[in-house]
């Protein structure tokens, strides 16, 4: 039987770190405040590791996020597997133009012969009133550039198999890490095995709608979903894990069993993958489904200080509850 390991997100994120690094000397971190004379970065995710594997593989840098991806790149480049960290996905505006123009574009350009396998850690969610520059989820521009795939785990175990996979993969990995859900524990067996990239999770299994969701909102549907199972109404829960790729089958697979559907994000609603994966299933079911697919995301606003401002900006599991609710109402009438 496998050992099982208690621990937090972050930690998870840490020891995934840790093994890549003593199976591969070619992985190195670096980012603001990674090594252990700064803290080991601010939610401690490397800490230890610039002890155990040297200044010269875990590097703090300056707070220079352009220069930070830049110098990831170069390393890929040279033979590296870099994790680069960028502390706030907000601060990853700076670095946009060495991620989406150089790293993602580079094996296209090279006609597949240089590839550019870095992983860019980065931060966020609403409902710590850190405010609108450090709380946005922005994977819908990154989703939508080719050659870059994207990875919001919402637990423990996860987040430790796609990091994994994330500094195998020889393409540019964004990897979002949320807050909120980042400090909560969770189990952690089968220590080395990897989660695909691209595969979904069925998260909770039912019969009457699917929602389909990825990170903290995985946290809030699964929340609803039981508070609904009193009623009778039996939801399943496709934990996405990818963002780009995302598992189009088993998504589909789903909705084909219930046939309603609601996609949940944290990030605004509108413009988001909520509507990509929505228009897939209409195109996919559009005769069979009982209702129109919904959609649930953010405020088109930036995410507010206040603290009741802020709770009503992003969709809480009342507020899912409430959708699923909605969305079996007018399949009856």
């Amino acid at each position: 039987m496998a050992d099982v390991e208690k621990m937090t997100m972050f930690q998870a994120i840490g020891v995934a770190l840790d093994d890549a690094m003593a199976a591969d000397d070619t992985v190195l971190c670096l980012g603001e405040d990674l090594a252990d004379g700064e803290g080991g970065g601010v939610m401690g995710v490397t800490r230890g590791l610039s002890a155990k594997y040297g200044d010269e593989r875990v590097r703090s840098t300056p707070i220079a996020e352009q220069a930070i991806i830049g110098a990831a790149i170069g390393a890929a480049l040279g033979g590296y597997k870099p994790v680069a960290e960028i502390m706030l996905m907000n601060f990853i505006t700076i670095g946009m133009d060495m991620l989406v123009n150089h790293a993602a574009k580079l094996r296209f350009m090279s006609g597949g012969q240089t590839n550019v396998p870095i992983v860019v850690r980065t931060m966020t969610g609403s409902g710590l009133s850190l405010g609108g520059q450090h709380s946005d989820y922005l994977e819908a521009w990154f989703a939508h550039v080719g050659g870059i795939k994207v990875v919001a785990p919402s637990n423990p175990a996860d987040a430790y198999g796609l990091m994994l996979s994330a500094i195998d993969d020889p393409d540019p990995v964004l990897f979002i890490e949320n807050i909120p859900i980042g400090t909560a524990r969770g189990e952690l067996r089968d220590r080395h095995v990897r989660i695909p990239i691209g595969k979904a999770r069925v998260a909770r299994e039912g019969t009457d709608l699917t929602i389909v969701t990825h990170s903290r909102m995985v946290v809030e549907s699964l929340a609803a979903a039981a508070a609904l199972e009193k009623d009778g109404i039996m939801v399943e829960v496709i934990d996405l894990r990818t963002i780009s790729p995302w598992d189009r089958d088993a998504v589909l697979s789903s909705v084909a069993k219930t046939r309603r559907a609601l996609v949940v994000q944290e990030a605004a609603r509108e413009f988001g993958i909520n509507g990509e994966i929505a228009s897939v299933i209409t195109e996919e079911f559009f005769r069979d489904l009982r209702a129109p697919v919904g959609r649930l995301g953010g405020e088109m606003c930036a995410v507010p200080f206040s603290k009741p401002l802020e709770t009503a900006f992003a969709p809480s599991a009342a507020g899912i509850e409430e959708s699923v609710r909605s969305l079996i109402a007018r399949s009856a009438q």
